[in-house]
């Protein structure tokens, strides 16, 4: 699509998404200022409700990496509930991460409360690979899985991690092409092990290359351990 038009998506959901998101954190699910439905998208199915979804893609329109899930769900139910699993059509399954970073891949919606997902120290949503159909500007469809409720579907907003969504977006950024730290680590270590048995003399003692070559290899460069960064 267009930068112009892009742009206009982009600014049009950061303004539902913003409205919606403060409108939820300042009164609760109940208040009627929740009761004008934002231009992104919200769906309610018996006492779940599910706001503000919306599918966040790397920055930048030739950039290639994970893309992310957010939204903000509410049980309004006297039990819990659990989050078994989110689809996106026509691209799989997300990879559910609670917010301490542990647990069997599914999220809990506690009795009464709500769940965020996406953001720093929320729990997360991940397209590890997102296909052609995860494009910026579409409205994709999402079907969120419950324990209880069962299918809950609603078409949401593609949108680049820029301006208001770059704290939302993907914690991963890709690695630069052709670079994979590991057999870059390892090639220094073959590099280095050879070099060292090449430079030093046979004798009984242990000589400094077979250190070398038998241990570990040392920290990765720079740009090895900076090929992933985190918001």
């Amino acid at each position: 699509m267009s930068s112009s038009l892009r742009r206009g998506a982009l600014a049009a959901a950061a303004i539902a998404f913003s409205i919606a998101s403060l409108a939820a954190c300042g009164a609760g699910n109940d208040a009627q200022t929740l009761e004008v439905k934002p231009d992104n998208a919200a769906v309610t199915v018996g006492t779940i409700k599910v706001q503000n979804a919306v599918v966040i893609t790397q920055p930048g329109t030739q950039t290639k990496g994970p893309a992310v899930i957010s939204a903000t769900i509410f049980n309004n139910d006297d039990h819990a509930q659990t989050l078994d699993a989110i689809r996106v059509d026509g691209d799989g399954t997300a990879q559910l991460t609670p917010a301490q970073g542990k647990g069997n891949g599914k999220l809990t919606v506690p009795a009464g409360g709500s769940l965020i997902i996406g953001g720093k120290g929320n729990a997360s949503a991940a397209l590890p690979s997102p296909g052609g159909n995860v494009a910026d500007g579409n409205a994709q469809k999402i079907t969120f899985t419950f324990s209880k409720t069962g299918d809950v579907s609603l078409r949401a907003f593609v949108v680049p991690a820029e301006s208001y969504f770059d704290k939302w977006g993907p914690s991963n950024m890709p690695a630069a092409p052709g670079a994979s730290p590991s057999a870059s680590a390892s090639k220094s270590a073959s590099a280095s092990a050879s070099t060292g048995a090449a430079g030093q003399p046979k004798t009984d003692e242990s000589p400094s290359g077979s250190s070398t070559a038998s241990g570990s290899p040392a920290a990765p460069s720079d740009s090895a351990s900076q090929s992933v960064a985190g918001h």
